[in-house]
């Protein structure tokens, strides 16, 4: 059973009111929700167009036959009612970031096609209204021709009022829609930051690194790549928690950025971070590097709740220059061999080459 899509992939041609009664129904039982009307009109749009945003967002969020969440649902733009009872999804927790930055945009995606079909909606009940504009001014002719002036008169008043009110009331929906499609752009253009971006550390992600070794690497500028690891990082974990742990991440992550100041630094995941030096060569890269390591090996942590020491931090780094037409790969490949290095000649150490 997977969410949406099991019903939606149901939706065929010419189904009858009764079918998508149906199965609007079995979408309502098998996430568990009550039949009030948000719910009902939350499914309805889900199974009106089971190959449309909505129905794929949906379907992202339940595969593995999870049920959706009432964060999924408000999210995605439904509304929860006062009787509806939901259950959590399982696998993707409050606190979990990803989790909800994958929700967040499922839920802007969504938004944005209602946007544009809301749009579409617009232009079509302006341009009808303005047909029938045409229509009654065409009709109404023969009759001003043959009626006295006066009458003529007030009959082109009525229908040019009538139509200054519909041009008022379109204005009035197209300042809504171009206000509310202005916030959107703003939420799309903050996503998409947000997907760049470590929640923990705010660093850049290793998408947004991939981004911006393709964008140098294209401008021949001359490049090196650093591989970090903290070193015997499980160890923090273990003996003090992962709070502990992230708030040592958050340190490396702050050492770094002031190290290696002029320079992206970002998190490639877990413990390990990646530094891109732009026009900067190998030896001054691996020296930047390793002054920064020994300011971080000379600090003497301690827990902020207990002031107990938690000891030396260190890490490891392995450092490589990029060739002209050097992929990103090859270089991480080199920058991943010397990190290992670095680790096997006792850690707390920087390797070039």
């Amino acid at each position: 059973m997977r969410g949406a899509s099991a019903a939606a992939r149901c939706a065929v041609a010419g189904d009858t009111s009764a079918g998508l009664y149906d199965r609007i129904g079995a979408f309502l039982a098998q996430h568990h929700l009550s039949p009030d009307p948000a719910h009902y009109a939350f499914a309805h749009r889900v199974l009106i167009d089971a190959g449309g945003p909505l129905a794929q967002a949906v379907e992202s969020l339940t595969e593995g036959g999870v049920r959706l969440s009432a964060r999924d649902i408000e999210a995605l733009g439904g509304r929860i009612g006062a009787l509806g009872r939901t259950a959590r999804v399982p696998d993707a927790p409050a606190n979990d970031p990803v989790a909800e930055a994958r929700v967040k945009a499922d839920g802007l995606v969504a938004q944005t096609q209602m946007q544009v079909e809301g749009f579409n909606d617009m232009v079509e009940a302006m341009r009808a209204e303005t047909e029938h504009f045409g229509r009654d001014l065409a009709a109404s002719a023969d009759a001003m021709r043959a009626a006295p002036a006066a009458s003529g008169i007030e009959e082109i008043a009525r229908l040019t009022g009538t139509m200054l009110d519909r041009v008022r009331s379109a204005e009035e929906r197209l300042e809504a829609a171009t206000h509310e499609a202005s916030q959107l752009r703003e939420k799309l253009e903050e996503a998409r930051g947000d997907a760049r971006r470590d929640p923990l550390t705010d660093l850049p992600n290793r998408r947004a690194f991939e981004e911006a070794y393709a964008a140098q690497a294209a401008t021949d500028a001359r490049l090196c790549v650093a591989m970090v690891d903290i070193d015997l990082f499980k160890d923090v974990n273990d003996r003090f928690g992962h709070s502990v742990g992230d708030r040592v991440l958050k340190a490396i992550a702050d050492a770094l950025l002031q190290g290696c100041a002029g320079h992206l630094v970002a998190r490639y995941g877990g413990e390990e971070f990646v530094i891109l030096f732009a026009d900067t060569d190998l030896a001054t890269a691996a020296a930047t590097l390793d002054a920064t390591r020994q300011a971080v090996a000379a600090k003497r942590y301690r827990l902020r709740e207990t002031d107990v020491p938690l000891g030396a931090v260190t890490f490891s780094a392995g450092v490589a220059e990029a060739e002209p037409g050097t992929s990103l790969g090859s270089v991480f490949g080199r920058a991943d061999a010397l990190l290992y290095r670095a680790k096997n000649d006792g850690r707390n150490c920087v390797r070039h080459g």
